[in-house]
């Protein structure tokens, strides 16, 4: 069950403020997350008027961006920490439809209502463009909204994948696949590394590749006795990337 931070008077919205109050002319151009998100179609000039319609908003571990079935009104881009993306089903069961990190654009689908929920898995910065503004900008931007159908045709990819995830995978081999995935995301944001950053729990990974916890856990401690990975504080460390990719693709 997702923490309720409330409606009308939520943290987020009391910790709102102007992105261009107090920073630098170009302070979008200088964004750690630019080269991965929609924005990076934008030259430095037209950043701009993209700061112009923008808002910083601030989480806390545990708060909510947005909640399923809230309305759309905003598309919010991801520029430090992560998010589960949860939608709840109607029986109450807790499915988890993935992870949002530095770099992704939330409620890019314009839809009247959110789908799903978008909880913090630590602090959390975004920033927040109204949706009529940012759709106004869109229309503006024709190669902005370029960016943003092959940002979508990569989204349809990823969830394409989950299906197959979800399908014909052992346990095993989900798992592997999870970890080679957020490795990837996180080396197209420039943090390549051997060592995979892990910050939702293993409750929030078996929710979402359809395991138990208990079937997470053992699969993870039989890839580290495997010397495929090493369990480390926050994350693990990825040994054989070579063998993982084989036992993923198998």
């Amino acid at each position: 069950m997702l923490v309720d931070t409330g409606s009308g008077d939520r943290a987020i919205e009391r910790s709102a403020q102007a992105c261009h109050r107090g920073r630098s002319a170009t302070p979008c151009a200088e964004c750690a997350a630019r080269p991965v998100s929609v924005c990076s179609a934008l030259a430095v000039p037209e950043l701009r008027e993209l700061e112009a319609l923008s808002q910083h908003l601030t989480l806390d571990k545990g708060q909510a961006l947005f909640r399923q079935d809230e309305p759309g009104d905003a598309v919010y881009n991801v520029i430090e920490g992560s998010l589960r993306l949860t939608r709840l089903l109607p029986d109450g069961r807790r499915h988890i439809m993935g992870f949002a990190l530095p770099g992704d654009f939330l409620g890019l689908a314009l839809a009247e209502r959110h789908a799903v929920s978008a909880e913090a898995l630590g602090p959390v910065l975004t920033c927040r463009f109204g949706r009529e503004d940012f759709a106004a900008l869109l229309e503006a931007k024709p190669h902005l909204l370029r960016s943003l159908h092959a940002r979508t045709g990569a989204e349809l990819m990823l969830a394409q994948d989950q299906m197959l995830l979800l399908g014909r995978r052992t346990a095993e081999e989900k798992v592997v696949a999870f970890l080679l995935g957020l490795r990837n995301r996180y080396a197209r944001t420039g943090r390549s590394s051997v060592t995979v950053e892990l910050p939702m729990g293993r409750q929030d990974m078996a929710d979402h590749l359809g395991l138990t916890i208990e079937t997470v856990s053992r699969m993870l401690t039989r890839l580290d006795r495997a010397h495929l990975i090493l369990i480390v504080p926050g994350g693990v460390r990825l040994l054989d990337v070579e063998r993982l990719e084989r036992l993923a693709a198998s």
